[in-house]
C-alpha cells in the first residue's frame, strides 16, 4: 500500500553541490521542465487517503530542487491540504539548504504542522568543500528555526569520503542539537559503498537520534521500498523514486494512487533497487 510520496515541486536550485545526483550530464536529460498540476495530485492523495482509511500519509514536497525558490506555489499546496495537515492525515515536510529561509516562512510551516529539515554536512571544512561555502549561512538559518520554534530542526548529511575520514568530528557536530537526523549515502562516480554506509550509521547510532526507517530506501539507512509503499512525482510523471527519474516513469502524474502497480521484478530489498539491476 502507497503511504508516502514525494513531490519535486521544480528543477531549480541556487546552489551546485560537488554531489548532486540530480544534476548531473547523465540526468540533465530528464529533469526538463514539464508542466505538472500538483494540486490535481493533492487531490489524489486526498482522495488516496480516505478511500484506504491511511492512518498518516507522509508527503515531501522536495525533489530535484531547493523548494523555497518556488515559496508562493508551495505556500498554496500547503494550504490546500490544510485540514489534512491538522488533523495529522498528511504529515508534510520539505527539505531545504538553508540559503532563502525565512521567519515568515518558518511560522507559516510552524502553523500549518510542516516539518522543515535542513541539509548540513556537518563540519564547515566538509560542508563547504560540498555545497558551496554556505556552513555560515544554514547554521544562521538554523538559529533561526531555533528561535521560532524552540527546538532545532531536523538535519540531513550526506555521507561521502570525507566524512568516512572524519566520521567522529562529523558525529559529534551533530550531538548538541538533540534532533532527528538523517544521514544520506552519496552516490555516483563519488560514492559509498552500502557496507561503509552502515557502518558509519552503526557509529552515530551510538550518539545520534538517527532516522533509518522501515521500507523507505536504502540511501538513509533502511530498506528500498521500490515499487511497495513510496512513489516520487515529476515532471509530469510517477516514478520509484528520486534516484529513478532517468529511469522509465512507471506512470503518469494524474493517475490513481491505487492504479499505479510497478512491475519490477524481485530484489534483495536490503539493496537498492537500481543498483541491484546494474542500471
Amino acid at each position: 500500500m502507497i503511504d508516502r510520496a514525494c513531490i519535486s515541486i521544480n528543477n531549480r536550485c541556487n546552489l551546485n553541490c560537488t554531489y548532486c545526483h540530480f544534476h548531473t550530464s547523465e540526468k540533465a536529460e530528464y529533469l526538463a521542465e514539464a508542466e505538472m498540476n500538483v494540486f490535481s495530485i493533492l487531490d489524489n492523495i486526498k482522495h488516496h487517503v480516505d478511500k484506504y482509511n491511511i492512518e498518516v500519509f507522509k508527503l515531501g514536497f522536495v525533489g530535484n530542487g531547493e523548494p523555497l525558490l518556488d515559496y508562493e506555489a508551495l505556500h498554496e499546496y500547503i494550504e490546500y491540504i490544510s485540514d489534512y495537515l491538522s488533523a495529522g492525515r498528511i504529515a508534510a515536510y520539505t527539505i531545504t539548504n538553508g540559503t532563502l529561509i525565512t521567519d515568515e516562512m518558518l511560522d507559516f510551516f510552524k502553523e500549518h504542522k510542516v516539518n522543515v529539515g535542513f541539509s548540513i554536512d556537518g563540519i564547515p571544512e566538509i560542508h563547504n568543500k560540498l555545497r558551496c561555502n554556505t556552513h555560515s549561512e544554514v547554521m544562521h538559518a538554523i538559529e533561526l528555526y531555533h528561535s521560532v520554534n524552540g527546538c532545532y530542526p531536523s538535519m540531513n548529511c550526506t555521507v561521502g569520503r570525507d566524512a568516512l575520514k572524519t566520521a567522529e568530528d562529523t558525529i559529534s557536530f551533530f550531538e548538541p542539537f538533540n534532533s532527528r537526523i538523517t544521514f544520506s549515502r552519496m552516490i555516483g562516480t563519488d560514492g559509498i559503498s552500502l557496507d561503509e554506509f552502515r557502518c558509519f550509521l552503526d557509529k552515530a547510532k551510538q550518539k545520534l537520534n538517527v532516522r533509518t526507517g522501515g521500507y523507505d530506501c536504502t540511501m538513509y539507512g533502511g530498506m528500498c521500498g521500490a515499487g511497495i509503499n513510496n512513489i516520487f512525482y515529476a515532471n509530469g510523471n510517477v516514478y520509484l523514486c528520486g534516484n529513478c527519474v532517468d529511469l522509465p516513469p512507471i506512470a503518469k502524474a494524474d493517475t490513481p494512487i491505487d492504479r499505479i502497480k510497478p512491475d519490477i521484478p524481485e530484489f534483495d530489498r536490503n539493496t537498492c533497487f537500481k543498483e541491484s539491476q546494474g542500471l
